[in-house]
């Protein structure tokens, strides 16, 4: 195994997988990632099912509501079990978005991990907002299905991309995705390290996800002139 900074580890039936954060050479992630791909139990499968199975039910009521298409959820690290998922909550609070209101909800539970040993999951490239909050609440990384420029050009929701450039002169994908607080991660690139057949099942959910959020797209965009959300 390659060293690097641990994200995961845990067990499923006899099989053991484990995650690490690469240091240093961004080809080391496939390496490592390759090294540890096993059934079921990878990580990219289990943040696909917890996309699918935890995130979307909930963000289909949200849309129906009015709110954005964005969620996000909390796992552990040492066995990927769900702590929490929540979806957007605008039209309550302008700040929730799906980031800071799965935060919010978070904080609000009696007892809870800390957020040093938890994965956080978002549904999609979190903006500067949600990237300060989840960076404030300490965790050390974070994962996302759809990018920056997915939620621009396939939800038609271009702020995440605006606010990057006007207030901080930053292209598409300017910030540091590796930095001193956090290392973030691209769902689509840990499929691509998996080996065939996997490869294809989960391209294949992939798919399926994309459909059902293109779907709920096409609901908030045709809704989204009767809420009052600033940002709309």
């Amino acid at each position: 195994m390659v060293p690097g900074d641990f994200i995961a580890c845990g067990k499923r039936r006899v099989i053991v997988f484990c995650a690490f954060r690469p240091t240093g050479n961004p080809a080391r992630l496939d390496e490592i990632f390759r090294s540890i791909s096993l059934s079921d139990n990878t990580i990219a499968a289990r943040l696909l099912d917890v996309v699918e199975h935890d995130i979307l039910p909930l963000t289909r009521k949200g849309v129906a509501a009015g709110n954005k298409v964005f969620g996000a959820a909390i796992l552990r690290k040492s066995d990927l079990s769900l702590v929490i998922a929540e979806t957007n909550n605008e039209l309550e609070n302008p700040l929730w978005h799906g980031e800071v209101h799965a935060l919010k909800r978070f904080y609000e539970l009696g007892e809870k991990p800390a957020t040093k040993d938890l994965i956080f999951l978002s549904t999609h490239e979190p903006c500067t907002m949600c990237m300060s909050a989840i960076t404030w609440a300490g965790f050390d990384n974070f994962y996302y299905f759809f990018s920056h420029e997915d939620s621009r050009d396939a939800f038609a929701i271009p702020h995440d991309l605006k606010i990057l450039k006007e207030v901080f002169g930053l292209e598409p994908g300017g910030y540091r995705r590796s930095n001193a607080f956090w290392s973030s991660f691209a769902i689509s690139d840990l499929v691509e390290t998996e080996a065939d057949p996997r490869k294809g099942e989960l391209k294949g959910q992939t798919a399926r996800i994309k459909a059902a959020y293109a779907g709920l797209s096409d609901s908030y965009q045709a809704s989204k002139s009767d809420n009052d959300i600033p940002l709309n």
